[in-house]
């Protein structure tokens, strides 16, 4: 089995006023909170977005699986829409101490490039620092962190630090070379 070298960044923000904001994008670009706890919407944005950068550690989750997951106040997820299309998501998920982890951020490949990710991350975090606002049984968020990787996009890194994410971990690991999933086969260019 060949193995790939993976490199792990994990990043945070220690207060709000750490959050660097991206410009709103032109055009008809809105982030709204999926409020209603959906499997079947959920799996299509993980598949969607990281098809092309090998997300698949919920790909084998069951429907139970996912509602379970997602029915629990500690789970938030924000969807970017370009002119009423999903374009890509952020899920939040408050953790112990008044900590959120963005555990799952990105775009659809056909948004990728067009300024949308640095709002969506932008307006994912201010909503990960509001979280208890919403969620009045959660603690006041203290800390937001999140971990990229270097099979995720190659701006991701840079995105996450503009937005005023500071690195406080780095890890090297061999994983096995997976092949890479796409939302179904054939998705992407090749």
């Amino acid at each position: 089995m060949t193995t790939i070298s993976v490199t792990t960044w994990s990043l945070e923000q220690t207060a709000p006023t750490d959050l660097l904001p991206a410009a709103v994008p032109d055009g008809d670009v809105r982030v709204v909170r999926s409020e209603v706890p959906s499997p079947e919407f959920s799996r299509f944005l993980y598949a969607s977005v990281g098809g092309d950068i090998r997300w698949t550690d919920r790909l084998g989750w069951t429907y139970a699986r996912w509602l379970e997951h997602l029915d629990r106040p500690e789970v938030e997820t924000w969807v970017a829409y370009d002119r009423g299309t999903p374009a890509g998501y952020v899920e939040l998920e408050a953790q112990e101490d008044g900590v959120v982890e963005i555990v799952y951020f990105g775009l659809l490949p056909a948004f990728r490039g067009r300024r949308i990710g640095g709002h969506l991350l932008s307006y994912g975090t201010a909503r990960a620092w509001d979280l208890a606002d919403r969620r009045p049984e959660l603690k006041p968020t203290t800390r937001v962190w999140l971990h990229t990787c270097s099979k995720d996009g190659e701006h991701a890194l840079d995105n996450y630090r503009r937005r005023g994410f500071t690195l406080f971990d780095t890890k090297v690991e061999d994983e096995p070379e997976a092949p890479t999933p796409g939302p179904w086969a054939g998705a992407y260019p090749v």
